[in-house]
């Protein structure tokens, strides 16, 4: 598996290619899908955003994240959405959607100078089995492709995530991952420190999801890290994908990226005011 950083930069001095390939594997070549500022040059030092799309480590599309990687673009960060392997197309396990996550970090960092980028400015964001492939790529040491530079980092500098998957356990998981130490391993929970980055999640109250969102925020609080927690009263899994949350979430988004330095100025989106997204409170605060 090869990082093609001598064809890559080539293409990328030609302009602003809306692909590339960033890593070729056994079961097939995956991509980079770019939209840029309109102002953008290759000479900026833009913050940047990697999303991964949702599909259970078993299916989904690059085309998961493009109306958040559009409205970014427009507020002036690189948007990226990588593509990864899944069950459907490659036969591969979750192991290796992490793996291609922290690939594609590593693939951006590495070519920040190209993109127009700060390399100490990447987010990594995802939703479902996406936000988990990107709390993975931030939180989990280990899992790194052979044959790339392993003193570029693979790891988000922060951490944007639509109801992910925060934990992993033999009763809900081996069937899918097939090996209690992976199951054990690739759990983000179980790699919070007092070291992560910050970092949002956004749920839907009704999602079971969120029961390991929860315990990864009182994981997190009691080390005294900086980990939101973001609910819409009523809402399933996927909730984010459509209006208003959608634009609840990407308002919510564009609020956390400003407070820590990677946007500037007013959103240009406001979310409908008939309702509401409101921060989780642990009970007895």
């Amino acid at each position: 598996m090869l990082l093609l950083l001598g064809l890559l930069s080539c293409s990328l001095l030609l302009g602003q290619p809306d692909s590339i390939v960033y890593k070729q594997t056994p079961e097939g070549d995956l991509k980079l899908h770019f939209d840029y500022p309109h102002n953008w040059t290759a000479s900026d030092s833009r913050s940047a955003i990697v999303f991964f799309f949702g599909g259970g480590w078993k299916g989904g599309t690059i085309e998961h994240f493009s109306r958040q990687a559009t409205y970014l673009a427009k507020r002036g960060m690189v948007a990226v959405r990588a593509d990864y392997r899944v069950l459907s197309r490659h036969g591969t396990s979750p192991d290796k959607c992490v793996e291609d996550g922290k690939s594609a970090i590593r693939w951006v960092r590495a070519n920040a100078g190209m993109l127009g980028v700060n390399p100490d400015m990447i987010v990594g964001s995802g939703g479902s089995a996406g936000g988990h492939v990107a709390a993975c790529a931030t939180l989990v040491e280990g899992l790194e492709a052979e044959g790339e530079d392993h003193s570029v980092s693979s790891k988000p500098d922060i951490m944007v995530l639509y109801n992910p998957v925060m934990e992993t356990t033999p009763e809900r998981h081996l069937e899918r991952i097939g090996d209690e130490k992976m199951v054990e391993m690739i759990s983000p929970i179980n790699w919070i420190s007092s070291e992560m980055p910050a970092g949002i999640m956004f749920f839907g109250t009704e999602d079971k999801l969120i029961e390991g969102a929860i315990r990864s925020l009182d994981k997190a609080g009691s080390l005294g890290t900086r980990l939101e927690l973001w609910t819409a009263t009523g809402q399933q899994h996927g909730f984010f994908n459509q209006s208003p949350w959608l634009e609840w979430t990407l308002y919510l988004t564009d609020l956390f990226l400003q407070k820590h330095g990677y946007l500037e100025g007013e959103p240009e989106i406001l979310p409908p005011g008939e309702v509401t997204m409101e921060p989780f409170q642990q009970a007895g605060l």
